[in-house]
Parts: structure tokens; C-alpha cells; sequence
């Protein structure tokens, strides 16, 4: 049984020193450990992985283990996922289909490790994407009238399903602080990486009228402030007076799908963990 610590807590001495003493005890085998000490804000964070004999009732004895012996001495927030835990990813998606087809490439080829139960979307066009795929897709129209409803029948599917986290693929609606709520720090979004500068409907229009030379892509999570939340990866490309308008636009959809899988990725893995409206990143 592989189990996977993320630990943050006020730093002190002898924290790596218990929890690997606590492992060991356990019967754990530490396979990985990384740690990171934010010294501005006095905060340590861990993650762990190690593996156990996979014993009956294994996995409650080790959660309640933790916090009783080290847990709550040391003040910590911490989770422990196990090996056998596959994440629940929904995918919400407008008219843009690149991320979206990225994504289920990477799910159908078992690049990533995840269940998605269904796609949903505001608009009908990428319906024949879900018969390809063979993952139901729910067409819910949001309109300024609809959008309290459309959001009532999203989270419903989400509750239903048991859906995990959420990927925004190009989803070209602002999210409700409701739903924010109910999946804190577990809602991906992707954008281009020119806000504020350039926003509005085209921004790849407006970076090459002021004639850009770097065009890039950001992933984070959705916080009630817009397209401000913690940063989970970031990339860039060159660009200069030889590229046109079209050129901007498919170098930008391109670092979208790269930037979207690899922050999918790392929190599927695990390896994200987030402080003060920023995030670790664990290698």
C-alpha cells in the first residue's frame, strides 16, 4: 500500500525526524521526501511517500495514528492519500476544443490517471468529442437568467458523481463563489498569460498590435477574485515581427494544452500544495 503525505505546519525542530520515526515504527518504507521552508511566513511543508504492508483496516489505523501522535502536537494541516485512490476529474468546456482533446488523449492513452465521469459544457458543439471518448456529455446552457439554475444543475452532477476536482478547459464562464466553495483549490483553470494587459475577446489581436515578443499561458486555481489564484504552472514562447496574428493564436492554444496537463498532472500526483494564495510545488 503506497501512501502519499502533504504536510505544512509551523516550522520547528524535529519535525522530518517524527514523521520518519512514525513511518518506520508503522512499518512504512519512505520511497520519497521533499520539504520546503517558507522562512518569511515560518511555515514548513512536507510531502512523503511510502509504502506499507497492505493490511486490513490499514488505512484507518494509519490516518488516526498520525493525528493523534503527530498531527495535533505539531499543529499541522495535513492529508494522506493512498495508492489506491484514482481522483475524479470533471470537465467543464465551452467552444474551444484543443485543451479538451489534450486531456482525454492523455486519459485514453493512461498518461492520466484519473476517472472522469463526464464533460459538461454551455454550448452543444463538443458533444461529438464525448461520443468519441465515449464520456457522457451534458449540454447546460448559461445565460444572465439561467446562470443560478445552470449552476444548481452542475453541482448536482458534481454531488452525483463524486467528482474530485474540476478542470476548466477553456470554459468560458466565471465561476460562482458558490461552487468555488464547494471545491476549494480543486478547480483548474487556463488562460493565456497577457492579464491584465491584454484583455478582452482578443487578446492575441491586441499583444500583436503592440508587438510582443513573449506569448505564454498560465494554469491556477479559481478563487473568487478573477484569473488571480494561486499559480500552479506557467510557460513561454518567443515571438517577433515574422509571426502574424495567426501564428500568435496557435502558439498560444499550444502552451494552453501544455500548461493545462502539466498542472493536471501535478495535482493528480499530489505535488501541489497551497499557502497564502501561492502554491508549493513539489518536484
Amino acid at each position: 500500500m503506497k501512501a502519499t503525505f502533504l504536510i505544512h505546519c509551523p516550522d520547528q525542530p524535529g519535525i522530518i525526524s517524527t514523521v520518519t520515526s512514525f513511518i518506520q515504527a508503522n512499518g512504512g518504507n519512505i520511497i520519497y521526501l521533499d520539504q520546503h521552508v517558507d522562512k518569511e511566513a515560518g511555515v514548513f511543508f512536507m510531502r512523503l511517500e511510502s509504502e506499507f504492508e497492505d493490511t486490513e483496516d490499514a488505512e484507518v489505523a494509519l490516518k488516526d495514528g498520525f493525528d493523534r501522535h503527530i498531527a495535533q502536537a505539531y499543529r499541522m494541516q495535513w492529508s494522506v492519500h493512498f495508492g489506491t485512490d484514482k481522483p475524479r476529474m470533471a470537465l467543464f468546456v465551452s467552444k474551444y476544443n484543443h485543451c479538451l482533446y489534450d486531456l482525454l488523449s492523455r486519459y485514453y492513452s493512461g498518461e492520466l490517471k484519473v476517472d472522469i465521469p463526464f464533460i459538461v459544457s454551455n454550448h452543444d458543439d463538443l458533444n461529438y468529442i464525448g461520443s468519441q471518448f465515449n464520456i457522457p456529455f451534458y449540454h447546460i446552457p448559461v445565460t444572465k437568467d439561467s446562470k443560478t439554475k445552470a449552476e444548481l444543475e452542475q453541482l448536482k452532477l458534481l454531488k452525483e458523481h463524486s467528482v474530485d476536482f474540476i478542470v476548466l478547459a477553456r470554459y468560458m464562464q466565471i465561476i460562482s463563489a458558490n461552487l468555488i466553495r464547494e471545491y476549494p483549490n480543486k478547480i483548474i483553470n487556463i488562460h493565456h498569460s497577457f492579464l491584465p494587459a491584454f484583455a478582452g475577446a482578443k487578446p492575441y489581436h491586441a499583444a500583436f498590435d503592440r508587438g510582443v515578443k513573449i506569448i505564454g499561458a498560465t494554469s491556477h486555481y479559481v478563487t473568487e477574485e478573477l484569473d488571480a489564484g494561486p499559480i500552479i504552472e506557467q510557460d513561454t514562447a518567443r515571438v517577433s515581427h515574422v509571426h502574424k496574428v495567426h501564428d500568435f493564436v496557435e502558439k498560444g492554444r499550444d502552451l494552453e494544452k501544455i500548461v493545462l496537463s502539466r498542472a493536471v498532472q501535478l495535482h493528480v500526483n499530489r505535488k501541489t500544495m497551497v499557502y497564502n494564495n501561492k502554491t508549493v510545488i513539489f518536484s
